[in-house]
């Protein structure tokens, strides 16, 4: 993959129809991946999860907005805390894409990027 880093906005430059803001709050699947599409990964650098706001930030820049298709292929595992949570770190979403990429199976991109500590896990692994 390559990447690059820029001191530049994504908004100046790709054009806004091919930006796709990946935020665990949309209502959109991400079901492949579009080669001409860029896909930007909402991140915050925070020590707590705030709901929606990667989600708002995207609307407010009018742009596409998708999640990984993390309660279409995995469980809920039972766990003490009853935890659950499908926002991942932006290396466990690099790690889900490239994945994904590379094999074109959702399981076995989900089975690298999503860790068991988040809740969640393939149904074939739901009992172990």
């Amino acid at each position: 993959f390559k990447m690059d880093t820029t001191p530049e906005s994504y908004l100046d430059l790709f054009p806004l129809e091919a930006i796709v803001y990946l935020t665990p709050d949309s209502e959109n699947v991400l079901e492949d991946i579009d080669p001409d599409k860029v896909y930007v990964l909402g991140g915050l650098v925070d020590e707590s999860i705030h709901k929606q706001l990667t989600l708002r930030r995207a609307q407010e820049q009018c742009l596409q907005t998708a999640r990984l298709p993390i309660r279409e292929y995995m469980v809920k595992a039972p766990n003490s805390r009853n935890y659950h949570s499908e926002t991942l770190a932006i290396n466990q979403v690099y790690d889900v894409l490239s994945t994904y990429y590379q094999t074109r199976s959702w399981p076995a991109a989900l089975r690298a990027g999503v860790s068991s500590g988040k809740g969640y896990v393939l149904p074939d692994t739901a009992e172990q």
